[in-house]
């Protein structure tokens, strides 16, 4: 570690903590992205998506970039200039997506829900009363607000109420510690990062398409408004890896996919149901322990609250710098609050990945004592 300096212990929804194993996987020697060695770790981590989503015919892009590139491609492959779409949103990353959709040229449609709750199907399906869209974007968690949304409920209303409107799900705060399946529940693309309940390093976005979605992209009739994003320059390369062929786009990240991989095999090497119920576990632990200290959760109830990452308002007379520098000093990284309107009010503590399913760590306890004794040390009397 550089300068031998104390790890503190990285507890924000995303990056979260990497395990010894991937590490080291990040760590293999310099090596050609068309090289032997590399092409059927590449081709493996379309098959192990696949397995982490629930879907048999899903189409995985791992791409370089951020979880950010996710919306990018839907907006430059799915929709052309004119179209509608409809934006569910539940905080911060509602109206960026608006924003990046609204850039390639689609008229936006936003469903809203107060802060710290989300839409609810009645004013859904309003909306959809109303017009034709070409996609719906839900997102499965708002890492601003911490809001769950029901992304099954949601899509079945999607398939009644508007069978041909696609169902896009970014599941940036939610792949691999919220349950989605992407068959069962008729979801069209799932989009992530590398950074959060996958636990690699960021720097990859991931997107899992639907043979539904992909027709619509084939069919398209304008040409696609983006060259990286594009889905003819990356579809093929996607399909030669699989099939454990070399073929050139643009260089991949070739050590973020042996970390991919990596991880990747951890995760489903065992009972997927049994990781999701850890994380709902854990994480009722965590914010019954909130509830115990008198702070108030940013979700307006438990039922839509996530289960990898928990968001309480600061108790009255503790300030934001305060408390995030007291958890640091007892090496804990929490997050301060991202949205926009109430932004100095709310911190954020992430609850992903090896944190949760390796208790032995015991990374759970280390958050909760700094936490209790940073509120003591700033003379909160319930800590």
């Amino acid at each position: 570690m550089a300068g031998n300096q104390e790890h503190k212990l990285c507890m924000v929804p995303g990056p979260i903590e990497f395990h010894e194993d991937v590490l080291t996987a990040l760590s293999t020697p310099s090596q050609s992205h068309v090289s032997p060695d590399f092409i059927p770790v590449f081709g493996e981590c379309f098959g192990l998506l696949r397995k982490l989503l629930f879907t048999d015919k899903g189409q995985p892009f791992i791409v370089a970039g951020s979880g950010t590139l996710g919306w990018d491609m839907v907006a430059s492959n799915l929709v052309e200039q004119g179209e509608d779409a409809l934006v569910l949103n539940s905080g911060y990353f509602g109206d960026s997506f608006t924003t990046c959709l609204e850039t390639y040229g689609a008229k936006v449609t936003q469903v809203h829900a107060q802060i710290g709750d989300r839409p609810t199907i009645e004013s859904i399906h309003e909306a959809l009363s109303q017009n034709t869209f070409k996609i719906v974007t839900i997102t499965h968690v708002d890492t601003s607000t911490g809001v769950l949304s029901d992304i099954k409920a949601i899509s079945e209303l999607v398939h009644k109420a508007s069978p041909n409107t696609l169902v896009v799900v970014d599941g940036v705060c939610s792949v691999g510690c919220e349950e989605i399946r992407m068959d069962e529940w008729g979801l069209d693309v799932v989009m992530t990062a590398s950074q959060k309940a996958i636990g690699v390093p960021p720097g990859l976005s991931i997107l899992v398409a639907s043979e539904r979605a992909i027709n619509i992209f084939k069919g398209r009739k304008s040409p696609i408004t983006s060259y990286y994003a594009s889905w003819h320059n990356w579809l093929p390369i996607m399909n030669a890896y699989e099939a454990k062929r070399p073929s050139y786009f643009a260089t991949p990240p070739v050590q973020m996919i042996y970390g991919l991989h990596t991880s990747l095999k951890q995760i489903t090497a065992t009972s997927l149901e049994a990781r999701f119920e850890q994380h709902k576990k854990v994480s009722d632990a965590i914010k019954r322990t909130f509830d115990e200290l008198g702070l108030k959760m940013l979700p307006k109830s438990l039922d839509i609250a996530a289960h990898g990452m928990t968001a309480a308002y600061y108790p009255e007379g503790i300030q934001a710098p305060d408390l995030l520098r007291k958890m640091l000093a007892h090496n804990i990284v929490a997050a301060g609050g991202l949205h926009r309107a109430i932004a100095s009010k709310y911190f954020r503590i992430g609850h992903m990945g090896i944190s949760v399913v390796e208790s032995e760590r015991k990374h759970i306890e280390q958050v909760l004592d700094a936490l209790k004794a940073s509120l003591h040390e700033l003379g909160y009397k319930k800590a």
